[in-house]
């Protein structure tokens, strides 16, 4: 069910002369429960509530954060945190903590971002909402990717977003890929495990294999591919390859995947079931471009996400 936007009304009052006109009892006004007054549309979906306003004078992004909504029972204990990021732009990410636990925590937090005008189409949210358990282990609820083009119209209105988790992620018509990627500035290596692929739609029933291409603007750099492995549309690959890569080049380089099929006979060429391509801005949008920045900005930890295979070009 899409989600639904709630229009946010706030009115103020601006007097220049103060008036001995009486007191006010601020308990007989008292604002209702934020639940009432942002309750989340039906729907037994997670959900985040939050309103974006831009600030054309200050070329300013003002996001703010209400609350999350039908959060599953197995985070119901926990701390939740929001980080959020203004892509493609933004490798260091801004942190919200929940006032409270259970099924519905509010927020009561206010992130500004200096965009200029001419930056907004261009420009896409990033909320990733995180669950800490007792141990301080972190897991991920679900994350939006909210582009701004189009959408601040109708400034501070309130807006409730579906949360994207991995388990609802839609196959696509080629098959997906569970890629995990980690960073070291001390080594100055890029370390990418291929783990396994789902939905694919192989052509024979012959094996498959991962051709991993690090590229730098339009010059490919190293192409690296794992040993052919068999399981028909679901194959488990587990496979690891590092790439040097100098700091420098984070912003200008890419890598790109090629899941391949070995014709019948030596002789034919090797058909390509998908693509992917994973790196920055200049190369990717969407899932494919955070899952970069992700990594970018937690060195040393390793980010694992499932990704769509598109078409070779």
């Amino acid at each position: 069910m899409e989600a639904q936007d709630v229009p946010a009304h706030r009115g103020s009052l601006s007097v220049s002369r103060w008036y001995p006109v009486g007191t006010v009892t601020a308990g007989l006004y008292s604002d209702p429960p934020l639940g009432q007054v942002v309750a989340p549309p039906p729907g037994m979906a997670a959900r985040l509530c939050f309103s974006v306003e831009y600030r054309h004078g200050t070329e300013q992004l003002a996001v703010s954060l209400l609350r999350l909504g039908n959060l599953p029972p197995r985070f119901h204990g926990n701390v939740t945190l929001v980080q959020l990021r203004l892509l493609p732009d933004d490798r260091r990410s801004r942190q919200a903590k929940a006032r409270g636990t259970g099924p519905d925590p509010e927020f009561n937090d206010v992130f500004i971002f200096q965009v200029s005008v001419a930056r907004v189409p261009a420009s896409t949210l990033s909320v990733c909402v995180l669950s800490t358990e007792q141990d301080g282990k972190r897991r991920a609820v679900g994350r939006i990717l909210f582009p701004l083009e189009g959408e601040l119209g109708q400034a501070g209105r309130v807006l409730w977003r579906d949360l994207e988790t991995e388990e609802d992620t839609q196959c696509s018509d080629l098959g997906d890929v569970q890629i995990s990627l980690c960073y070291s500035p001390a080594l100055q290596r890029l370390s990418v495990v291929v783990l396994r692929a789902r939905g694919l739609q192989p052509l024979t029933d012959a094996g498959v294999c991962v051709q991993v291409s690090l590229q730098i603007h339009t010059q490919v750099v190293k192409i690296k591919r794992s040993c052919e492995v068999t399981g028909g549309r679901d194959p488990c690959f587990s496979h690891r390859m590092t790439f040097k890569l100098r700091s420098r080049h984070l912003d200008e380089a890419c890598l790109r995947f090629e899941l391949l099929q070995p014709g019948g006979v030596h002789s034919e060429p090797e058909a390509i079931l998908g693509v992917l391509v994973l790196g920055p801005f200049m190369y990717a949008r969407g899932p494919q471009l955070q899952h970069w920045m992700d990594m970018l900005s937690t060195p040393q930890d390793t980010i694992k996400r499932w990704h769509g295979l598109g078409r070779p070009s």
